[in-house]
């Protein structure tokens, strides 16, 4: 969220005090991330020790916290857990929002710094280890699984077909929808392969593997120190690997032009491994229809010049340029086609 959520500090100062018992001295609000119902702080507390506030808009499932504190305890230093309240839950309410406090880390995500050849290899370590996990049956239930479901296809494909006879005021929409028909051959490409992947995977019957499902360059936190994180446990789920490789060399993970050498030093943390190139190719097209489903969501859902639409139409529009993900996603399946 790149816009201060309407919610007056002092509110959340007495709420960190009831929750967690933290006498917080100052608030910073971080203007990160993609996701406009996700609202990130900065906290010094009065004996000026550091914590990272995370506000959830919305409904708020209990395993985006509950599965970092498990893998914490499971030898995966890169994943952060969040602190428990006083009544030793992992988050607690403040409407409309579900809060998470974390230690603050210093440092920068992978969109401000590459990686090293040594982070790479910590980065393919962590992700070895989280698949190989062995989860309690509690959040083994609790997880959903892939289902490869049609229903992000479905309204890209249904909001092309209206969009020519629709008119917009907003001039954010009116951008968006220019956008999105000059560029609707390869929207349909991408809807094509994704159906026809999506009705040839489930007969492979892959094994599903705890995946973390968003590993972008925006979720690897990159310590002053030099550690390596990995952060925003929201949409994992029970899913075959490459949902989380395929973000190895997609345009979404590391910089551009050195896919080749990352992805080398990627593997030699990770292991060998039996990569089906089918899945990989879907996981790249589904995540950018989902991507296109998401900023249609966020531009035509609000009105006015706020900072996250405009950072969603600039998202959307990087993702067409030549050499990004949509090009890769297509190349990824014109290769297995």
């Amino acid at each position: 969220m790149l816009d201060k959520p309407d919610l007056p500090d002092a509110r959340l100062i007495a709420s960190l005090a009831d929750a967690y018992g933290l006498r917080a001295a100052q608030l910073a609000f971080l203007p990160l991330g993609a996701d406009v119902n996700t609202a990130v702080y900065r906290v010094e507390a009065a004996d000026s020790r550091a914590y990272f506030l995370k506000l959830r808009r919305g409904a708020f499932d209990d395993l985006s916290v509950a599965l970092p504190a498990f893998l914490a305890t499971r030898g995966l230093v890169a994943v952060i857990a969040p602190l428990p309240t006083l009544d030793r839950q992992f988050a607690s309410r403040l409407d409309p929002f579900t809060l998470a406090l974390y230690p603050f880390v210093d440092g920068v995500d992978g969109y401000q710094a590459e990686l090293s050849e040594a982070q790479w290899i910590t980065l393919g370590d962590t992700l070895k280890r989280l698949h190989a996990v062995r989860l309690p049956p509690a959040i083994r239930r609790a997880l959903p699984r892939e289902d490869y479901s049609p229903r992000y296809r479905q309204r890209v494909q249904a909001f092309l077909g209206r969009a020519p006879g629709t008119h917009f005021d907003d001039p954010l929409a009116v951008e968006l929808v220019a956008l999105l028909l000059a560029q609707a051959a390869s929207i349909n490409r991408l809807l094509a392969a994704a159906h026809a992947l999506a009705r040839l995977l489930p007969d492979v019957a892959p094994a599903l593997v705890l995946c973390h499902a968003d590993l972008h360059n925006g979720n690897v936190l990159l310590s002053r120190a030099g550690a390596l994180h990995v952060v925003d446990w929201d949409t994992a789920l029970l899913a075959p690997q490459e949902h989380d490789l395929m973000f190895v060399g997609s345009g979404l993970l590391g910089s551009a032009g050195h896919e080749t050498q990352e992805a080398a030093w990627f593997y030699q943390g990770y292991g060998p491994a039996e990569i089906n190139p089918a899945a990989v190719a879907y996981y790249r097209c589904e995540r950018i229809v989902q991507d296109i489903d998401a900023f249609i969501q966020e531009i035509l859902g609000k009105s006015g010049p706020g900072q996250d639409r405009q950072q969603s139409l600039r998202y959307l529009i990087s993702q067409f340029q030549p050499g990004n993900v949509v090009e890769i996603a297509l190349r990824s399946y014109a290769a297995i086609a």
